[in-house]
């Protein structure tokens, strides 16, 4: 890790969560802010490692897995640039639950939590932030356990590719979507299996509803996706 630059510092005071902090403030957030480099492949953190604080990723992709003990994986997230993680545990105080991975070359923030407690102490108004953060996040993990325990694994498939959509608006006709990272990865994020994935957009293709091409899916048909929906 290497101590932060004038530049560290602007791009957490533009940090939707410090948008509210003075710059004082965000000058001793960034006394215990570190940039931290990883090749793709490299691993941030390892379940039951010590958390110091939460990240932001600067750049790249970083994947949050569980790794059972016969090496088998059940990705969580996939984080990339602009997002933080790793809040929730930071005030547990609690080890990590999940193990961080770059999926490419990456470049992060460390926030050390001993700096941003005592900021949350004079800021109210941060405190919000970050609890409105983890709502979201909590919202999102319930919506996910909605899928995985009413959903066919068409119709998350389906849900996932709306939700892409929605993020990212296609200028094309028909629309598409790129796929964040591998199949595999995405399958694992849906609770599938890569082959279960695979049948299941081969059944999308044809019937007519999508075109595959690599990561790229066009969507051809949106009211018949949207129908399948509960």
């Amino acid at each position: 890790m290497t101590a932060p630059t004038t530049d560290d510092l602007t791009l957490l005071a533009q940090i939707p969560l410090f948008h509210s902090v003075d710059r004082d403030e965000i000058t001793a957030i960034g006394l215990s802010t570190r940039r931290q480099s990883l090749a793709k492949g490299d691993f941030l953190f390892h379940k039951g490692d010590d958390c110091q604080g939460f990240h932001l990723l600067l750049s790249g992709q970083i994947k949050l897995a569980f790794i059972s003990s016969q090496g088998n994986e059940k990705v969580v997230e996939i984080i990339s640039a602009g997002q933080t993680f790793g809040e929730a545990i930071m005030f547990l105080e609690t080890p990590y639950i999940v193990t961080a991975q770059a999926l490419a070359d990456s470049q992060l923030l460390h926030v050390g939590k001993a700096a941003l407690f005592t900021a949350l102490d004079h800021q109210p108004r941060l405190a919000r932030k970050l609890l409105a953060g983890l709502a979201i996040r909590l919202h999102q993990r319930m919506n996910d356990l909605e899928a995985y325990t009413l959903q066919s694994g068409r119709q998350r498939i389906i849900s996932y590719f709306l939700r892409e959509l929605a993020a990212h608006p296609s200028a094309t006709e028909p629309p598409d979507i790129t796929l964040a990272t591998t199949k595999g990865l995405v399958a694992s994020r849906l609770n599938l299996t890569q082959e279960h994935f695979s049948r299941i957009l081969n059944e999308l293709a044809n019937d007519g509803l999508i075109r595959v091409d690599s990561r790229r899916i066009q969507l051809l048909d949106l009211d018949t996706l949207q129908s399948e929906l509960p």
